[in-house]
């Protein structure tokens, strides 16, 4: 059996983060994305704020950082792209072969993610100019809405705005670790902090402010169901870009000395700072126009684009927002396909420049389906339903290809990656070879270990089940 040093007999010398600083960036990029800084809000929103945020964060604690210390461990131990990671470490631990299916759930999830994901961010490219040329002002809920539907409507603009997203995310990606990745995030995340903060500074001066953070931020436990807890729940593993591949391949790309454990709270902080910080701008602006919080997806690309459009200074600060939008949608999109890219290199012996290109043609044909799927093939759906003696229980309901996508990565691929992550971590991975990489003291490994081995897991179920819809169709059932 392989000692404990085995796996870095099998690792090709290979470019680093310059710094723990560095990596923290990256990965907090990474998780900082569209999730963020449009679902966190409307979520919220939706389950009564204050209460709401309270229980997410306590999620935070119990299944994203315990596993994002997983996925980086085995990512750091491994020194590989997903599939030959898992492969190298359970041979390492005398398990089969067969766990680099895991590394292959976060290549194909990564890459079908970004197929769609590039478009939705194409949206807010798109806002950019619209925003700052003033095609908002003045305009009331019908029209706003109008202009949004003519967007996506529309098969030729989507594909342009969905090819320059492509080029953006790979010329970074083509670029390398210290050339891309690291230059990309060293830039963009305190530019997308420094744009949070002026956009606070905006909802201060709406007069609302103080009604946005008492939502935001006073709890009101009445208000929680347990729809809201699922959710919150479901947000807190998400958020992290666990799951699928990309918070392990930057893993591979971190120093020895680097210690996991802090990283891994620092990037959870981070993450969890930007999305109260974007509430802390949107709310405000929210109830100083009479809008409805709790407006769903439509908050970021109808609401506030109306509140925008009416306000002092709006077209400014609201084409500034949308650049936010941007920024963060291209952090997460570089990790996204950084796993596909990694396998691509070593399995074909390819530059990572022809990679790039190859993959992104890939990426961007497979988002036509996406694109199409909002207009000339918005007709063409899947429905799936089991009857059993209690009922039907119905799957998908016309779903375009965007809604089955997202539904398969989402529901499907991301929770089972999670969970085979918290499973080989804490039960198959040999505990000396998880302690040498986390180097935290007994008692911290020992919380750790308990909460990867039990408590994460058994949340990631729920979260699975509740995503399927299983959970819904056993409570009527029981009702």
């Amino acid at each position: 059996m392989p000692d404990s040093a085995s796996v870095d007999t099998y690792a090709v010398k290979k470019e680093q983060w310059s710094s723990r600083f560095t990596f923290i960036l990256a990965a907090t990029g990474s998780a900082v994305g569209l999730g963020n800084i449009w679902k966190f809000p409307y979520i919220t929103g939706e389950n009564g704020g204050g209460a709401f945020v309270l229980i997410y964060l306590f999620c935070i604690a119990a299944i994203g950082i315990p596993i994002m210390m997983a996925e980086i461990m085995l990512g750091r131990r491994g020194g590989h792209d997903p599939v030959t990671t898992m492969k190298l470490l359970a041979k390492e631990s005398g398990h089969s072969s067969s766990w680099g299916i895991l590394g292959w759930l976060g290549v194909i999830a990564g890459f079908l993610i970004l197929s769609y994901y590039s478009v939705i961010a194409g949206w807010a490219l798109a806002y950019v100019p619209m925003m700052s040329l003033g095609n908002f002002s003045g305009l009331d809920a019908q029209e706003v809405n109008a202009v949004f539907g003519e967007l996506v409507s529309n098969p030729i603009t989507l594909m342009i705005w969905h090819s320059l997203f492509i080029i953006m995310t790979m010329f970074v990606v083509a670029r390398g670790v210290r050339g891309g990745l690291e230059k990309a995030v060293t830039y963009l995340m305190p530019l997308l902090f420094m744009l949070l903060i002026i956009l606070i500074l905006y909802a201060i001066g709406t007069g609302a402010f103080q009604q946005g953070l008492s939502y935001l931020f006073n709890p009101d436990f009445s208000k929680i169901t347990t729809e809201g807890v699922l959710s919150a729940m479901g947000h807190a593993f998400f958020t992290l870009s666990l799951g699928m591949g990309a918070i392990m391949v930057y893993g591979s790309y971190l120093p020895k000395k680097t210690s996991i454990a802090q990283a891994s709270i620092a990037v959870a902080m981070m993450d969890t700072l930007v999305a109260l910080l974007a509430g802390m701008v949107i709310f405000p602006i929210v109830f100083a126009n009479g809008l409805e919080p709790g407006a769903g997806p439509g908050l970021i690309f109808k609401t506030l684009p109306l509140a925008f459009g009416n306000m002092s200074y709006g077209t400014l600060f609201g084409t500034l927002f949308f650049i936010l939008l941007v920024f963060a949608a291209w952090t997460s999109s570089i990790s996204l396909i950084e796993p596909a890219v990694t396998w691509s290199m070593k399995t074909f012996q390819l530059s990572r420049i022809k990679t790039s290109v190859i993959l992104g043609l890939l990426v961007w044909l497979m988002g036509l389906m996406t694109v199409f799927s909002f207009n000339l093939a918005s007709d063409f759906t899947i429905s799936t339903s089991i009857s059993t003696q209690y009922g039907e229980f119905v799957i998908l309901k016309d779903a375009t290809a965007f809604d089955f996508l997202d539904y398969l990565t989402s529901n499907i691929m991301l929770p089972l990656g999670g969970l085979m992550i918290a499973i080989y971590a804490g039960w198959l991975m040999k505990k000396e070879f998880s302690a040498e990489e986390l180097k935290i003291n007994p008692l911290w490994f020992s919380i750790w270990l308990f909460l990867v081995r039990y408590i994460a897991p058994l949340m990631v179920i729920i979260v699975f089940l509740n995503a399927l819809g299983i959970v819904a169709f056993v409570r009527h059932i029981i009702n």
